[in-house]
């Protein structure tokens, strides 16, 4: 070996070793490989920071804030409020929820689609009472695998696309995942959904994890019904069953300024008619988007549209030195004063029984509010109030959704069809989100995971320097040397086996940018086609079962799901076992040597 490669592999095994340590972040410790990569001069100082700009990189941030977009247009609610019953049986659930899961991630981040999924299966296992451990983990997986179909679906797809383009010229395309993936995934859906959750281990008083806000999370608030709604003439009692999906109680109605008592379930409603509601901000939110339903005071709802970059929900607690405290909303001008619009109040173990804005407000309640993007400190200090600590409550533009929708597909398409270079076709569905206000462009960079860009503009320069250094070749020489006189799908094999290993105890993308040179020289070494190796190297770095911590999705559900350390092994060996026997025989028909 070379001083260079001696120095390289060094690195690589010391940025292995303090990832499984786990002491320090793993942007922190890729960050450091890459600074003394350059002062050890194995990285060229004119490519130390070339990984920030790389596509791969460039990809991966944008596909997060797309995803977002998608998120608060309301897209995805017409997927998971049409599909998810608390009455079905565990085995269905999973199977519908691990379905939507896998589809969503084959379009979107799989963080992302798991991000978003995981509220709504928690929210179910809850109405059903059962502990959300039972099906977070099938549901995690399915994310996994869905992602493996498409070209955005995760990130190892992208970066083996970019490595593809840089060492063989050109790029896989959107769908070119899609034979292995779709096959591969589909094999290891039917297998979580009829077989896997079985074996996820159970345990008497099972830790059921959830917000800590629960107990103060369910607010009295108040919404209307537009002046053209679909709503017209119904009753109270056709909302119950969409109320109850949302996990939302309708108390009441207010009709030309007068509170109808009871739930008035035969009333027909008309435009104008505000219903008292009973929720959480989240399913709030949800069940207006649902309904089409205004916030109470639409007037001061739509100037806020008009004049600022958009809306945001906070929550605050009111002391006794509060300037609400003892007062109304209407009174203290919170509207006039502040463009703020009370939603909701959660005052414990009282009936308030008058309109919101007219309701006098007392020390210990807790207040939902719709501010002004950016002026929720204002707000805040103004009111005299305590913050409560930030739940990532939003709200959702659902008169948007089908632009959202037409933005991202038509991107998508013209990527797919070679018409425009995918980042540039991601970046202009970002730029347009932000013109048509889908997202505020003061969230934009909240909605990138910081840690993976560092990560991946760390990691792709010192892995360009392992192959230029002959570090990968020299890899590949000794898996062909291992591997001789072996048939080329056991080789495949061994290169996946080795891939996935990696992948369950390190980060999947680090993972990806080591076995991806590696895997094309092994093919040039043999005298093949690089693609199949390619391939197994995609599918091998993003099936990570075995641990917490191969892959982001599976740390999501952590705490939440009440797991332990060792518990994902027990669905998560089996599934990577099919994973292998199903996607070598499907790589060797769809993309022969």
């Amino acid at each position: 070996m070379t001083t260079d490669q001696i120095i390289l592999f060094t690195l690589f095994g010391a940025v292995f070793g303090f990832l499984l340590w786990g002491r320090w972040r793993y942007d922190l410790v890729a960050f450091t490989a890459l600074i003394l990569g350059v002062i050890l001069g194995v990285v060229p100082t004119k490519d130390a920071f070339s990984g920030f700009g790389h596509p791969a990189t460039l990809v991966v941030a944008l596909v997060l804030v797309v995803s977002a977009g998608l998120v608060r247009s309301g897209a995805v609610f017409l997927i998971t409020r049409t599909l998810v019953d608390a009455t079905r049986s565990l085995g269905a659930h999973i199977a519908i929820m691990g379905t939507v899961g896998g589809i969503l991630s084959a379009f979107m981040n799989n963080v992302a689609a798991l991000a978003l999924l995981m509220p709504v299966d928690i929210q179910t296992a809850r109405k059903a009472g059962r502990a959300p451990g039972l099906s977070l983990m099938p549901l995690s997986f399915a994310t996994i695998l869905g992602g493996m179909v498409t070209l955005i679906g995760t990130p190892p797809n992208i970066i083996i696309a970019t490595i593809r383009e840089d060492s063989l010229g050109e790029p896989f395309r959107m769908f070119d995942f899609a034979p292995v993936g779709g096959v591969t995934a589909l094999a290891g859906l039917l297998f979580v959904a009829l077989i896997g959750w079985r074996l996820i281990p159970t345990r008497g008083g099972e830790h059921q994890s959830g917000d800590p806000m629960d107990d103060y999370a369910e607010y009295l608030a108040e919404l209307t019904l537009p002046a053209k709604t679909k709503l017209e003439g119904k009753r109270i009692r056709e909302l119950l069953e969409e109320a109850e999906k949302n996990d939302v109680g309708i108390l009441g109605l207010i009709r030309d300024g007068k509170r109808r008592y009871g739930t008035s379930q035969n009333t027909r409603l008309k435009a104008g008619d505000t219903l008292i509601l009973e929720a959480t901000p989240d399913a709030l939110d949800e069940f207006r988007a649902a309904l089409s339903l205004d916030f109470a005071d639409k007037k001061r709802e739509e100037h806020l549209r008009a004049e600022g970059d958009g809306l945001t929900v906070i929550e605050v607690v009111v002391t006794e030195q509060s300037r609400i405290n003892g007062k109304t909303a209407q009174s203290v001008g919170l509207a006039w004063r502040q463009r703020s619009v009370l939603m909701g109040i959660s005052r414990q173990g009282t009936n308030i029984k008058q309109q919101i804005r007219k309701t006098v407000i007392q020390t210990g309640d807790i207040l939902l509010l719709l501010v002004p993007q950016d002026n929720a400190t204002d707000v805040t200090e103004w009111l005299g109030c305590l913050p409560l600590a930030d739940r990532g409550l939003a709200v959702t533009e659902d008169k948007k959704v089908w632009l959202a929708i037409g933005l991202f597909a038509a991107a998508v398409i013209a990527a797919s069809l070679g018409l425009i270079y995918l980042p540039i076709a991601l970046g202009a569905v970002v730029v347009a989100f932000v013109v048509t206000k889908i997202i505020p462009i003061a969230e934009i960079y909240d909605h990138i995971e910081w840690p993976v860009v560092v990560l991946l503009g760390s990691m792709i320069p010192l892995g360009a320097a392992l192959d230029s250094s002959g570090g990968t070749e020299l890899i590949a020489g000794t898996l062909v040397g291992l591997t001789e006189g072996l048939p080329a799908w056991a080789i495949l094999t061994v290169l996946m086996v080795v891939t996935m290993t990696l992948s369950d105890v390190l980060n999947n993308t680090a993972t990806t940018i080591v076995a991806a040179p590696v895997g094309i020289q092994m093919a040039q070494s043999l005298g093949v086609n690089p693609d199949p190796f390619l391939m197994a190297v995609a599918v091998a770095a993003s099936c990570a079962f075995l641990t917490p911590i191969g892959h982001k999705n599976n740390t999501l559900i952590l705490g939440p799901g009440g797991y332990r350390f060792g518990d994902y092994w027990w669905m998560g060996l089996p599934l990577e076992i099919l994973v292998v026997v199903v996607s070598i025989p499907a790589i060797l028909v769809f993309w022969p040597l």
